[in-house]
């Protein structure tokens, strides 16, 4: 769904100001990369993340947690 509505942004840019999204279309994938290592670094943060709480909640999974 969010492919087809940015097609749909660019396909409105490209009928407005083609220049910008000839633009956009040729500084993409540099951006892209660009974000990579960020995107890398998210993965990192959020499975360090669910190790910690899987760490903390041990005890309670070992335990047999009562509701």
């Amino acid at each position: 769904m969010t492919t087809l509505l940015v097609l749909l942004a660019w396909c409105l840019l490209l009928v407005t100001c083609w220049p910008l999204a000839l633009l956009l279309l040729v500084l993409l994938p540099f951006i892209w990369l660009l974000l990579l290592p960020f995107r890398l670094a998210l993965c990192v943060v959020e499975g360090l993340l669910a190790f910690v709480k899987a760490l903390f909640l041990l005890p309670a999974r070992l335990l047999g947690r009562r509701s």
